[in-house]
């Protein structure tokens, strides 16, 4: 009797389980394909009106292309550069030792802190162009969106947006507007740097024959930079 009460309660929990925290994370995911697809319209318009005061410009290879790459990403390449802006399709809980739990929104109820994800990264055009996947990308800013369409932003040039404004509004077509020019303009000022001499010294014959047919040699903006959600 007592095995049979204990695999019932097990089968409620397991019940309650899938009735409240799986059909949060599910509305979680909805918000944030929402959310998603509300950027990647900003995007493309975006990119027309920039092409539109860009008209006239000598040179034709300066100019904004927008790709929608399906459901889950969408590409903006900005002359040289591009960014990708991926979503993911899980939804996520901060780390014990995050910040956020200090924000009194998540002390009021700690469902508010789990959170779909989109991330934004930054690579060069040309390892595209040039297939050399080797090369490396990097993260610039991270989206964070909530059941309630609360949102906070890690990552560059993104100070209006951090831990502490967490729970103090929702997101809005303007706030991701505004995303998305921090972004831009943080990604048009990362330079390529000139990578130590050491560390290019050797090349291997493959590399070199890699290189001949496709300039594969890798290359990557600042050799050693990584991205800190604290560094805004």
């Amino acid at each position: 009797m007592e095995q049979t009460d204990r695999t019932e309660n097990k089968r409620e929990q397991i019940i309650e389980t899938l009735k409240t925290k799986s059909a949060l994370l599910q509305h979680i995911f909805d918000n944030t394909q929402q959310v998603f697809c509300q950027l990647k319209e900003i995007l493309q318009e975006y990119a027309v009106e920039v092409n539109d005061r860009l008209e006239g410009n000598t040179d034709k290879r300066v100019k904004m292309e927008y790709r929608d790459r399906g459901k889950f990403e969408a590409q903006l390449q900005m002359a040289g550069d591009i960014l990708i802006f991926s979503m993911h399709t899980n939804v996520f809980q901060f780390e014990r030792e995050n910040i956020i739990w200090q924000n009194s929104y998540v002390k009021q109820d700690k469902q508010n802190a789990y959170c779909g994800v989109i991330n934004i990264y930054n690579f060069l055009a040309d390892s595209f162009k040039y297939n050399r996947s080797a090369d490396e990308g990097y993260l610039v800013a991270r989206i964070f969106i909530n059941r309630d369409f609360q949102y906070m932003v890690e990552g560059k040039r993104q100070v209006a947006f951090r831990h502490d404004r967490f729970g103090q509004g929702a997101i809005t077509p303007e706030a991701l507007t505004e995303i998305i020019e921090n972004t831009m303009a943080y990604t048009l000022d990362f330079d390529l740097l000139v990578p130590p001499y050491d560390t290019v010294k050797l090349v291997t014959v493959d590399q070199m024959n890699t290189k001949i047919e496709n300039s594969k040699l890798q290359t990557g903006k600042r050799l050693g930079y990584q991205f800190r959600s604290d560094d805004v």
